[in-house]
């Protein structure tokens, strides 16, 4: 093993058994090309790193990509595989600012990540292997297991997602309980594919579930998929993210936060997320050990993240006008979350052609044909009705986000005639 990784590990302590042995392997190379430029930084005549300037100092850029882009041309170098420093403590401030509860919190500083998606096969990567355990509810992404079974070789368990239309907070503890000492616990909420969010009520049953597991011995990595954070219509459902709750929950649980600008500030191709740390009685010499492993994974795999979207990001969010445009997209989405809740009130005889999955949230709601399969329902849709749809784990996914209001009525119509079709069209 590399002397920075047994340092790191070292340093971790008993939070060390939370790795997977590729996590125990991992280190940022301080030592290596980026920490002998660090050393050359502040020298008069520096010829450490791999990027080119003009005779005047300034970056090398030419003209045809600097022309569309209204940034400073030091946003064409290369970013710190930890991600821009004056971002990562923006975000920071911006996570307790959505999440008051982590004032009281101890947690690291986010490290930047190639959006959501990398930043769950960087835990996949630190957490995971053919030992462990995924444990997710059995309505989720499908990403997961290509990111957690397919590469990193772990088990996934799923559990029961909902018990008369609230998250089914017994079904996940007794996954948890199963044999195994060390699991993963993944909740995405709002979920997707169903849009739903943890009530109050919810997030208390699921935070005593964990703890419960953690006092019976099982060491517990949470990872909080909080891709669309912030998305919630309804009162009464849990408005922070849980990563506050379990950032100090019990010393077998370790917290991991994934979020990011893609869907909280509606800039899906930036590509800029962030992955933060917690744990109880971490110390910030054991966060930064976690950060530096987090880095180190970025700088084997994409070296570090975009440069011109990190300095986007830092540029919107000096705006003066960013919290109230972000306020107005979100109120197109309500607006047709709402529309939905009416069109469904109205139209009761839905109801014998498709069960809606609850949601209160997010992006998409899911519908379950009722005596037909969804799979056939989606083909139906396309051919006959020019409906695009998605289908997981048997439900119908339908992105509200991307329709029009004026357009919503159709689509659940459409959805009940090719109920209809395909139940006239079998077996009598």
């Amino acid at each position: 093993m590399n002397k920075l990784a047994k340092k790191l590990n070292d340093t971790l302590g008993d939070a060390a058994e939370f790795l997977s042995p590729a996590g125990r392997r991992m280190y940022f190379p301080y030592g290596g090309i980026l920490g002998q430029g660090a050393e050359a930084k502040a020298c008069e005549t520096n010829a450490t790193i791999g990027m080119a300037f003009e005779e005047d100092g300034a970056p090398l850029v030419m003209d045809c990509f600097a022309k569309n882009v209204n940034l400073d041309r030091k946003a064409f170098l290369y970013a710190s595989s930890f991600g821009n420093p004056k971002l990562r403590k923006i975000w920071r401030r911006l996570q307790i600012r959505k999440n008051p509860s982590l004032r009281e919190c101890r947690f690291s500083t986010p490290v930047v990540t190639n959006a959501l998606t990398h930043g769950l096969r960087i835990c996949a990567d630190l957490f995971a292997g053919p030992r462990d355990e995924l444990v997710v509810p059995d309505l989720y992404w499908d990403n997961y297991e290509l990111i957690f079974k397919e590469a990193a070789g772990c088990r996934i368990r799923q559990f029961n997602t909902f018990r008369r239309g609230a998250f089914d907070a017994s079904a996940m503890k007794e996954a948890l309980l199963a044999p195994g000492d060390k699991k993963l616990l993944l909740l995405n909420f709002p979920n997707n594919p169903t849009g739903y969010t943890a009530t109050l009520e919810d997030a208390r049953r699921i935070v005593a579930a964990v703890k419960s597991a953690a006092r019976a011995g099982k060491r517990i990595v949470v990872i909080l998929d909080d891709a669309y954070f912030g998305l919630v219509y309804e009162k009464g459902v849990h408005g922070e993210s849980l990563f506050s709750e379990f950032s100090s929950l019990h010393a077998n649980v370790l917290a991991v936060k994934l979020d990011g600008t893609t869907k909280e500030d509606y800039v899906w191709g930036l590509r800029v997320g962030f992955i933060t740390f917690a744990f109880k009685g971490a110390t910030e010499e054991q966060l930064k050990a976690l950060e530096a492993k987090a880095a180190g994974n970025v700088r084997s795999c994409v070296s570090n993240v975009t440069s011109i979207g990190q300095h986007l990001a830092i540029q919107a969010f000096a705006d003066p006008g960013y919290r109230a445009q972000k306020r107005e997209k979100f109120a197109v989405l309500k607006k047709r979350y709402h529309q939905i809740r009416v069109i469904l009130k109205t139209h009761p005889e839905y109801a014998t052609r498709f069960e809606a999955m609850p949601f209160n949230s997010g992006y998409f709601m899911c519908v379950k044909p009722i005596g037909v399969e969804a799979e056939a329902v989606r083909r139906h849709l396309i051919a006959k009705y020019s409906t695009g749809t998605i289908v997981l784990s048997g439900l119908i996914r339908l992105a509200f986000s991307t329709i029009p209001t004026v357009k919503l009525a159709k689509i659940f119509q459409n959805v009940s005639d090719a109920v209809d079709d395909l139940r006239a069209d079998g077996p009598r």
